[in-house]
């Protein structure tokens, strides 16, 4: 099943939160993930930059820190979604109002928007989308090993049935391979390029790519 970009929050069995990012992609799938210095972005690989003057949607920051919160998304929303919570705003209002004033990607396939917020201990999570159709934002009660996602297609209302629970990871590069190729992952196609953020016991996050 090709559900395309992937929003993902979780708690690791040892109490951490875990925020996770997955590009799938049909159309533009020369994409890499890239660390910076308090950000993830995602941009064309070399050689394929003129892509972005074909969509200007496939390049973003997608994971982003705001205090004791991680943000992950699809899109530019990444940024204003962190400000506003950095700017003492609860994610939710923050998510909320970023996503309705942003509203869903006017491309060719008006690509929703979808956005994750997790707590440095991940027993609190948020997930939102704006669609053409709607707006929803979904916050979640989170037991260890267990994890909550959203998709830009077809796995595009967060809910409780979107779970994944058996979520076995404990650091970021595992949060990436899981995202990438395990539980109920493994099934959505054309994986692409994983970002994710772990919180640990220094009481900041770590992020890992691949």
């Amino acid at each position: 099943m090709y559900v395309g970009r992937i929003v993902a929050v979780g708690r690791t069995a040892k109490g951490f939160g875990a925020a996770m990012y997955r590009v799938s992609s049909r159309s533009f799938p020369n994409r890499q993930s890239v660390l910076l210095d308090q950000a993830v972005a995602i941009v064309p690989k070399p050689g394929f930059e003129s892509d972005i003057k074909k969509n200007p949607y496939i390049a973003y920051n997608c994971l982003r820190f705001a205090g004791d919160f991680c943000i992950v998304s699809n899109g530019s929303q990444t940024d204003p979604v962190a400000e506003k919570i950095a700017g003492g705003l609860p994610p939710r209002d923050a998510m909320a109002y970023v996503m309705l004033s942003m509203d869903y990607e006017h491309d060719s396939l008006d690509t929703p928007r979808i956005t994750g917020v997790i707590n440095l201990d991940g027993s609190r999570g948020w997930l939102a989308i704006v669609r053409k159709d709607a707006l929803l934002v979904r916050e979640f009660s989170i037991c260890p090993g267990q994890a909550f996602y959203v998709c830009t297609y077809e796995r595009n209302d967060p809910g409780l049935n979107q779970c994944e629970p058996a979520f076995s990871a404990e650091t970021p590069e595992e949060a990436c391979s899981f995202i990438l190729q395990q539980g109920v992952f493994a099934d959505f196609e054309k994986p692409v390029s994983a970002a994710c953020a772990v919180g640990r016991n220094d009481g900041r996050f770590q992020t890992a790519i691949a």
